[in-house]
């Protein structure tokens, strides 16, 4: 069992950055491959990112590619998400998700843990 929190949401404006934080418990974080997906009122829960257990292997999805940035550190059991030039479309909900696995799951139905959600919203 794995308990994530998320933190690090807010109100900015378009163009802003913001990092998103996500702490795990237990001691066996390292060996579990991590994501970040958003949801949007009316919407369905999208892929952001995803990294593998090592940090070696990421996955964008093309919207947010080249602007996120997802990142681990196994000593503090946490995994980021750096969000630059944001956009009032990045608005949503934004939940970190877990799942035993040597692979860097893009759905959410891989993933079998999940935090309860921190909000971002982008103002133009």
């Amino acid at each position: 069992q794995v308990q994530l929190v998320e933190s690090g949401g807010g109100l900015v404006q378009a163009g802003d950055s913001l990092t998103l934080s996500c702490v795990a418990s237990g001691r066996t974080f390292s060996t579990y491959a991590m994501g970040w997906f958003r949801q949007a009122p009316g919407k369905e829960r999208e892929f952001v990112a995803a990294i593998s257990r090592s940090g070696r292997t990421t996955n964008y999805a093309d919207t947010v590619k080249g602007r996120f940035t997802i990142s681990r550190d196994n000593a503090r059991n946490t995994v980021y998400l750096q969000m630059n030039s944001l956009k009032p479309e990045d608005t949503a909900v934004y939940y970190c998700a877990a799942f035993r696995t040597i692979m860097v799951p893009t759905t959410p139905d891989e993933y079998a843990y999940w935090g309860q959600g921190t909000q971002v919203t982008v103002s133009s």
